[in-house]
């Protein structure tokens, strides 16, 4: 059989639709109790209604806080998950969500987290897939259900789920985290007072055994769960690694995320099961009379090229770093965006001088006076950061000095994974000439170090 031969045999397979219509439900639910959690901490208010700066993406200047109507944003989110549950409106109920949670994650990077762009990425997936063609009030009020769905919708999710894993135990391949046992050693360290196994915590053994058991675990889960005898094993292992995570690290409801989504690998069978406890708990009853067997969407070549495209995309774009010289961990270009999850922990601190050419004079910032101490934090230990409040910096005393003529200079001092402290920027450097883009920083001092590994 030739190429073209079986891509058109395999699109040509279909799944139950059952599979997608439980995803959809778990999905908007999670997402909704994330969303009022996310509004009952007051993280609205303190991430993106105090701060009088914000950090921004690279080429996202333009999305901006909203200032007290930010919780229009989440009004929308939290409505949107509301249609995906219901599966009314669905399409648009998931591109609103798409939408208004990925501007939410773009008005300041410092709350990036990898959880964040997973529901980003797979929300945009999710556009595309048809999770509302049964057991949604879409089937419901154009009377019509179908069966069956295209194979490749359900497993579009499968990949993305994969990559997700299988990528995140590639970046524990390499020397800190399987021959160091770092950053978990400095973190496992603090938690002695866990309760049973607190009395490990400080144990050498221990951190080489987390290490090496959460680098295997990324590497096999998705195959393990692909292959239906070892699947019960599998989703064992998702529910133990995803709780022991969530009580040791304050990760929020990424693990629930993750748990409930490796579902999507399980048979028809389980899913239809789920609908079915479901109707019989809401009392509800199907009053759909034209039940089909298999939904094709009316633009189907152009929404394969689409997520081919996509996943395509996502496959290649963990691998960017490759295109940086220096050690990655210390200069982070190419970092996020790559499933390179809690393999750093960086301290120090970094100052700021403002330096008037024409006088000769200087003085410190005191960074606290324009940032929080998140900002600050986060600020602190990353170069693209560093820059961008180097030129808010520059931007505000020439304001307020009323000059064009002075620089700003940084002095800073990193501790990577357990290390010594040591510079992290050229101090010599002003950093109003330098322009923040994807080209190599050079104004980082070397590591004087190796890491070594993918």
């Amino acid at each position: 059989m030739g190429i073209k031969q079986a891509v058109n045999a395999y699109l040509n397979k279909t799944s139950r639709a059952a599979t997608l219509a439980a995803f959809r439900i778990l999905f908007g639910v999670l997402m909704f109790i994330s969303l009022i959690r996310f509004l009952s901490k007051g993280w609205v208010q303190k991430f993106y209604i105090e701060p009088n700066f914000h950090f921004k993406y690279y080429g996202f200047s333009w999305v901006v806080t909203w200032g007290e109507y930010t919780y229009i944003l989440f009004f929308i989110a939290i409505t949107s998950c509301i249609g995906i549950i219901l599966g009314y409106k669905y399409r648009l109920s998931m591109i609103l969500f798409f939408l208004s949670f990925t501007y939410i994650e773009l008005i300041d990077k410092t709350t990036y987290l990898n959880h964040y762009y997973f529901i980003s990425i797979l929300s945009f997936l999710l556009c595309f897939l048809p999770l509302n063609v049964t057991f949604s009030l879409d089937a419901h009020y154009k009377n019509r259900s179908y069966k069956n769905v295209p194979k490749w919708t359900v497993d579009a999710i499968k990949i993305l789920i994969g990559i997700v894993y299988f990528y995140a135990g590639l970046a524990k391949l390499n020397s800190d985290w399987l021959f160091r046992a770092q950053p978990l050693k400095v973190w496992l360290s603090s938690k002695t007072d866990f309760p049973i196994i607190g009395k490990f915590m400080n144990d050498t053994w221990f951190h080489y055994l987390m290490s090496w058991s959460g680098a295997i675990y990324d590497l096999t889960i998705p195959f393990l769960l692909l292959i239906r005898k070892t699947r019960p094993f599998a989703f064992v292992l998702v529910v133990i690694f995803h709780v022991f995570t969530r009580i040791l690290f304050p990760i929020g409801m990424f693990p629930y995320v993750m748990i409930c989504a490796t579902l999507i690998f399980f048979s028809a069978e389980l899913h239809e099961r789920f609908l079915r406890v479901l109707r019989n708990i809401l009392k509800l009853k199907s009053r759909v009379n034209d039940i089909r067997d298999v939904y094709l969407p009316k633009i189907y070549g152009k929404i394969v090229i689409v997520i081919f495209l996509f996943l395509s995309i996502q496959l290649v774009l963990p691998f960017r770093y490759a295109l940086y010289p220096d050690e990655l961990f210390w200069t982070e270009e190419g970092y996020r965006f790559s499933w390179r999850v809690m393999l750093i922990e960086k301290a120090g601190y970094t100052t700021f001088r403002i330096v008037k050419y024409d006088t000769g004079d200087s003085f410190a910032v005191n960074n606290k006076h324009f940032l929080n101490a998140f900002q600050n934090k986060q600020m602190s230990t990353q170069p693209d950061f560093i820059v961008e409040f180097a030129h808010f910096l520059g931007d505000h005393y020439k304001k307020e000095l009323k000059t064009e003529n002075i620089g700003v200079f940084v002095e800073g001092y990193i501790s990577l994974n357990g290390r010594i402290s040591k510079p992290y920027i050229d101090p010599r450097v002003d950093l109003l000439k330098v322009k923040d883009g994807f080209q190599h920083k050079t104004w980082i001092l070397p590591f004087e170090d190796e890491i070594k590994g993918l």
